[in-house]
């Protein structure tokens, strides 16, 4: 599986750097999922966002089904007027072999785990989830 560690990709970017470098091989338990969160902190300092991300890594990552995973902050000194959103703090990015693993990440006890001891940290979680079309040419 590959693993990496990025800094606050937006959605559309994420989305194209993961088609761009994952195999879309045709499944015919559905189309890869794209599962991006957004967390906004209550408290915005550096160390409560390495906190989050700490804990993303620890719960969030190597789970059965996801095919690539990543986590970062927010790339503060990128700013693209008037498209960039800003009020984030921590994004993940997992895309899923298909929706049923997705669904089994979300009922996982390291999930729930993650959210316990997480949610009282963040002030707004926004997931954007989308099905993956093939790259291929």
């Amino acid at each position: 599986m590959k693993r990496l560690l990025v800094s606050g990709l937006a959605p559309a970017l994420a989305v194209a750097l993961i088609a761009g470098n994952l195999s879309q091989a045709a499944d015919k338990s559905g189309p890869q999922l794209a599962h991006v969160v957004y967390f906004t902190l209550k408290d915005h300092s550096t160390e409560a966002r390495e906190q989050l991300v700490a804990s993303c890594q620890k719960y969030l990552n190597g789970h059965e089904g996801a095919v690539w995973f990543s986590v970062g902050t927010i790339a503060e000194d990128v700013d693209e007027p008037p498209v960039s959103v800003r009020d984030f703090d921590v994004a993940i990015n997992v895309v899923f072999r298909d929706k049923a693993a997705k669904e089994a990440y979300l009922v996982n006890p390291r999930h729930k785990e993650f959210v316990a001891k997480n949610k009282d940290v963040w002030s707004k979680v926004r997931v954007f989830d989308s099905y993956l079309v093939s790259s291929s040419k």
